[in-house]
């Protein structure tokens, strides 16, 4: 069984997440990581495991506010954690930053998306703002 420390487990139980060991795995990883993943980073972790288990996993999570998807772009779905209290609303929307140097994609939880005052018949549903630039580490 993956160790997972105590905060994920609390995650977790808050979202009403079972704890199989794969969900403890993918879980791991994404908290190691201070950059969202693609599907694909996330396969590289594992010997053997098929594509469509992470894939399910991360429905989960994101079914249950545990990640959030970012949409940068490049080709490829990004996932991150979420905090704590989010709901995966409009109000927890934030900033993300695409590394043109090393290509990793940063969540700016600190810089909210600037809201938008649609014309009318529009409905806001949800939000992608990803800034390009050089990441610190790539300075």
């Amino acid at each position: 069984m993956a160790n997972m420390n105590h905060e994920g487990e609390q995650k977790f139980e808050k979202k009403n997440i079972r704890p199989t060991s794969m969900r403890k795995l993918i879980y791991r990883i994404l908290s190691e990581k201070d950059q969202a993943m693609s599907l694909y980073e996330i396969e590289q972790q594992f010997d053997q495991v098929e594509r469509s288990t992470i894939f399910r996993t991360l429905r989960v999570f994101q079914d249950n506010c545990l990640i959030h998807l970012i949409y940068d772009g490049t080709g490829a779905v990004k996932y991150a954690l979420c905090d704590d209290d989010c709901s995966c609303g409009i109000n927890d929307l934030h900033i993300h930053f695409l590394c043109s140097s090393c290509g990793n994609n940063y969540c700016l939880k600190e810089l909210p998306v600037p809201y938008m005052d649609l014309p009318e018949g529009y409905t806001f549903e949800n939000a992608n703002f990803v800034i390009r630039g050089i990441c610190p580490d790539c300075q």
